[in-house]
């Protein structure tokens, strides 16, 4: 399966183009990414939904920590009947920097994942919910309709929340781009999950029919991920430390010229797939074969998004297995 991810940072209106698109071009999801900053989530899908017909949709990811779960459920469940049933649900333990920003303490959010996401599934299923966790206290909940069945993904990356996502979701959504990634994280998540179940690779995607075009689009986008990488992951794909902190710190003055700049080739292939439609697929291909069942083409997706929708429907997704 082939997916595609949104940030909604643009004129609805574009985004929504992009997704019809994204359907005629049999991606199979577009999941919409859920910050406080950009426009509301759960208003995008609604929007999605109304003027695509085929492809699955859904927050990813979401968190536990802005909203409640209860809330959540509702959100999602309408999400599916506007959508006729084809709601998908990601969420995860949330951004620090982000919840820092709100005033949010972003304490145990293992604890604090697992209890929403079994708020959210009992109220999902129709159930009339008393719970009494460490995070959540509900006493006699109940959703007025009920959805159709909706997948829940889970989004992680370290190893505690890894085996959480094979015992709580029906799939885990992960932020990698390299094998390297996946060789750690597999083993991990089929600790504790069923044999049918997704592991999605959550990529900075960025094809091109000139691999310096593609390459080029996605170095910003590389630059922020290795800034915010940690050095366990860093010294996984051999990367120096010393290497990204020229990008740290020009980013943290706001100099993006310097920051893009510095990103190396060697950061661009840990962190990315990019190139021509040829040597994505190749790419692809070897995660394929080490278990992924998804492929997730997020940011930046191509230098012309358009283009590279149209280059990944007409190229890649024939070719993906």
């Amino acid at each position: 399966m082939f997916s595609i991810e949104f940030v909604p940072d643009m004129p609805l209106d574009e985004l929504v183009k992009y997704c019809v698109l994204a359907e005629d071009n049999r991606f199979d999801k577009v999941w919409i990414t859920d910050h406080y900053n950009n426009r509301n989530v759960y208003a995008t899908l609604a929007l999605i939904a109304r003027k695509t017909e085929h492809i699955r949709l859904g927050p990813g990811v979401t968190n536990a920590y802005q909203i409640h779960p209860a809330l959540t459920a509702s959100s999602i469940a309408t999400i599916d009947e506007i959508s006729n049933g084809r709601a998908v649900f990601g969420i995860g333990a949330g951004d620090r920097t982000t919840l820092d920003a709100l005033g949010i303490q972003m304490d145990k959010p293992v604890t604090r994942l697992k209890e929403a996401v079994e708020i959210i599934k009992r109220l999902l299923s129709g159930e009339c919910v008393t719970f009494n966790g460490s995070s959540f206290k509900i006493n006699g909940a109940k959703l007025a309709f009920k959805p159709s069945s909706i997948p829940m993904y889970i989004g992680a990356q370290g190893p505690v929340m890894l085996k959480t996502a094979g015992m709580i979701g029906d799939g885990v959504l992960i932020n990698g781009s390299h094998p390297a990634d996946f060789k750690y994280a597999i083993p991990k998540v089929r600790e504790n999950s069923p044999k049918n179940f997704d592991i999605v690779a959550y990529t900075s995607f960025s094809v091109d029919a000139d691999a310096e075009k593609a390459k080029k689009a996605a170095m910003p986008v590389v630059a922020f991920i290795a800034a915010g990488t940690p050095p366990p992951i860093l010294e996984r794909h051999d990367i120096d430390p010393a290497d990204v902190a020229p990008i740290k710190n020009a980013l943290s003055r706001g100099d993006f010229r310097t920051a893009f700049g510095a990103v190396t080739e060697q950061m661009i292939n840990a962190f990315s797939i990019c190139g021509s439609p040829d040597h994505c697929i190749q790419k692809i291909k070897e995660l394929y074969g080490m278990g992924i069942t998804e492929v997730v083409a997020g940011s930046p997706i191509g230098p012309d998004k358009r283009m590279a929708i149209k280059l990944i429907g007409e190229e890649i997704i024939p070719h993906e297995n």
